[in-house]
């Protein structure tokens, strides 16, 4: 079980270390990856060894948060930090050998499991690009436009561009004080959430024929599967952002969006209303998250996957 740690002893803990290896989870998103980057960034600056790696491929669209970073010399980590992971489980494959080493978990998800030796959590805030954001300014390094960059990422992604129900006064403080260090906020915006590949729009043309509707149209359910990414051409980059859809229909309490996986599995994504909670559901499953936002992974084949998430559903919509 994690020690509950400040923002500021968290800090200290990384002030006082060196030979950093942050963690983002697979499948990773723009909070993940913006508060990895953002806190490599300000360690680096103080002068610590730090890198940041993903089991996965990083999609080119987060490029911009790394691209003019010296490549970290190969170093075997004397702390490791992860940011955004609840569980060792999202660390995926590649990173599952550091599983029981977590020193530091910074996280905002109320599902953390508290792995890790120390953890600073705040459910509170959207992003944990945001508690990152505070450490970097006790350890008193000055927001450059690199940094800046990346905490602004975390948390418009996060809010679906300011626009979730977790868009607090202070999320938006805290941008509008990432958007004063000059960053790229258009270029930002445009790519995260207005740029589309071709294959991405065959692809959403697929899921959505694929849309069924359940429990008096209350529950929208989306499935894509391996065959659907084949047939598109997508890659991983086109996958992205498609988990609201099933959501934005007018009337739909529960949109759930189900990803086929190589092995046979569903990795399953579910957006909510003030009717259910996102985490209840995914946490019936074995998964978890946040109120309006959660995931889990179901065991194929697809029908009774299925079956599977509308039972938690039923048991939770209200």
């Amino acid at each position: 079980m994690s020690k509950l740690i400040t923002v500021s002893q968290a800090a200290g803990e990384l002030k006082a270390a060196d030979k950093i290896l942050i963690l983002a989870h697979h499948y990773p998103d723009g909070d993940t990856l913006g508060s990895g980057f953002g806190l490599c960034r300000a360690l680096r600056a103080i002068g610590k060894t730090a890198r940041v790696e993903c089991s996965d491929k990083i999609p080119d669209k987060y490029r911009f948060m790394f691209e003019n970073m010296e490549q970290a010399a190969d170093f075997e980590p004397e702390f490791i930090c992860a940011v955004d992971v609840a569980d060792t489980l999202l660390l995926g494959d590649k990173l599952s050998v550091y599983a029981d080493r977590v020193e530091l978990c910074i996280d905002h998800h109320c599902s953390n499991t508290r792995y890790a030796r120390k953890l600073v959590l705040n459910p509170e805030y959207a992003a944990t690009a945001m508690i990152v954001a505070e450490i970097i300014r006790e350890l008193g390094v000055e927001f450059d436009r690199d940094i800046a960059a990346c905490i602004y990422t975390g948390i418009a992604t996060d809010t679906g561009c300011f626009k979730y129900s977790n868009t607090s006064s202070y999320a938006m403080r805290m941008a509008a004080d990432m958007l004063d260090c000059g960053i790229n906020s258009e270029m930002i915006n445009r790519t995260m959430f207005d740029m589309k590949s071709k294959a991405r729009i065959e692809l959403e043309r697929m899921a959505l024929d694929s849309m069924r509707f359940f429990l008096g149209d209350r529950c929208a359910v989306m499935v894509i599967t391996n065959e659907m990414i084949e047939k598109s051409g997508a890659g991983e980059d086109d996958l992205e952002g498609l988990a609201p859809i099933p959501r934005q229909i007018e009337g739909v309490y529960v949109g759930v969006t189900m990803r086929e996986k190589q092995d046979g599995t569903f990795r399953v994504s579910v957006r909510t209303d003030n009717h259910a909670d996102a985490s209840a559901i995914c946490s019936l499953l074995g998964g978890g998250g946040h109120v309006r936002a959660a995931g889990c992974t179901i065991s194929g084949p697809q029908d009774r996957a299925v079956e599977a998430i509308l039972e938690a559903v039923r048991s939770v919509i209200c």
